[in-house]
């Protein structure tokens, strides 16, 4: 039997629904398609928002040969085949497209193939991808698409997949809870939805209406979309740490739930946690570092759910904390110049002499042990001769910061005091 998908699978450009941004009147493809130049197009977005659908129709409306490959099942031996027919027989393919379904899953070297037979025009390219096309596909291919990304579907398009659905076939006997909860679990995802209604269909026996209760024993939540080694993963992590930063501890837990939702490694949450107590507060609070650490090991100790609590605790406690990056940039910076200056050595002043050679070179001469000195401070130069002092790290007026800017200048007057 053919899956309801496929069955209800729109035969126009028009009858796509939630990609207005595309197929608007004002929208690329609909430009494209009125030109009837058809251009390569990379359709880049989620599973389950039309991309396959998209690509078949774009060839449709040239009136091309589509010829579909996949990614997955096919290799470039089975492309080089089809190109070899292509260029054998022109007048039977005249210029098809060729739609490429998951083309980030061939390797960089492999996308070359494409690249001389779009340069001379054998062919024109579709390619659909869920991955990020900066990362997943290289300059040179890139460069010779248009990228296009497909939304996943609002709650308003999946609406009006149910009533394509009850238009065509027949009526779902939901209330309208039900109704609206099957749209949440779809999750933006019209394939998902179409494989929920086949499992209404399926399983429900008649009677009453399904309510929510029912529903939910019929079909499947969707699962979360997040891939632990691809986009989601990079996406998730970025928007958690920005939340940190930010100081909203309400997005940084929502953040946080969504990426175990998602599956993620806890440990890899509570080493990204130590990354941002170091990173964006720093000695604004000096117990955040002390707290993210305290966090990780807890997990270490009770493991999941109950260790995630210890990490929820840490991430709203970072969150709340003052910031600061004085010390990351003061770091660059010293490793900057340490770069430049990597070839020059310790002043000898600060440097031991445990030979007889080592002290008639000067080594150590008139170093004075600051413990031995009033105000267990000497004020000498501890930079390599011939670079001038700097001044790396500048505190933020922030937090525990306040204290060391105090401090920065108190050394600071009495340096200058002790070497003028």
């Amino acid at each position: 039997m053919i899956p309801l998908a496929e069955r209800l699978r729109p035969t126009s450009l028009a009858e796509i629904i939630g990609q207005d941004h595309l197929l608007s009147e004002e929208g690329f493809i609909t430009k494209i398609v009125q030109n009837q130049v058809p251009l390569s197009i990379l359709l880049w977005g989620p599973p389950g928002c039309g991309k396959t659908t998209l690509a078949r129709l774009y060839a449709k409306s040239f009136n091309a040969r589509l010829v579909p490959f996949s990614a997955v099942f096919n290799g470039v031996g089975d492309l080089k085949k089809i190109i070899q027919e292509i260029e054998e027989k022109p007048l039977l393919n005249q210029r098809p497209i060729v739609f490429v379904d998951e083309i980030h899953r061939f390797n960089k070297a492999q996308q070359d193939v494409f690249l001389p037979y779009l340069e001379n025009g054998t062919l024109i390219l579709i390619g659909a991808t869920t991955e990020n096309p900066s990362f997943a596909l290289n300059d040179a291919l890139l460069s010779r698409m248009r990228v296009l990304p497909v939304k996943s579907l609002e709650a308003d398009g999946l609406d009006k997949i149910i009533a394509r659905f009850e238009a065509k076939v027949h009526p779902l006997n939901l209330t309208e809870g039900a109704r609206k909860l099957l749209v949440h679990f779809a999750q933006g995802d019209a394939r998902h939805l179409l494989n929920m209604i086949e499992n209404i269909v399926h399983g429900f026996k008649g009677g009453d209406a399904i309510d929510e209760n029912r529903l939910q024993a019929l079909v499947n939540r969707r699962s979360a979309l997040y891939d632990k080694h691809a986009d989601g993963h990079y996406n998730l992590i970025s928007a958690l740490h920005k939340a940190v930063r930010g100081s909203d501890p309400d997005a940084t837990l929502y953040w946080f739930a969504r990426m175990l939702e998602g599956g993620e490694d806890p440990q890899f949450i509570a080493r990204r946690i130590v990354r941002m107590a170091s990173e964006d507060i720093g000695l604004a609070d000096p117990e955040a570092l002390t707290i993210a650490l305290d966090a990780w090991r807890s997990y270490d100790q009770l493991g999941s759910p109950e260790g995630e609590l210890a990490l929820a605790q840490a991430l709203v406690y970072l969150a709340l904390s003052p910031k600061s990056n004085a010390i990351y940039t003061a770091f660059g910076e010293a490793k900057e110049l340490a770069k430049k200056t990597s070839h020059l050595p310790p002043p000898k002043i600060i440097l031991n002499a445990p030979t007889r050679l080592m002290k008639d070179m000067g080594y150590g001469k008139d170093y004075q042990y600051d413990h031995d000195t009033p105000l267990a401070f000497s004020g000498q130069n501890y930079f390599p001769d011939g670079v001038e002092r700097q001044e790396f790290y500048i505190p933020k007026a922030h937090g525990f910061e306040r204290e060391m800017t105090k401090r920065i200048q108190y050394f600071k007057n009495l340096r200058e005091k002790l070497n003028s």
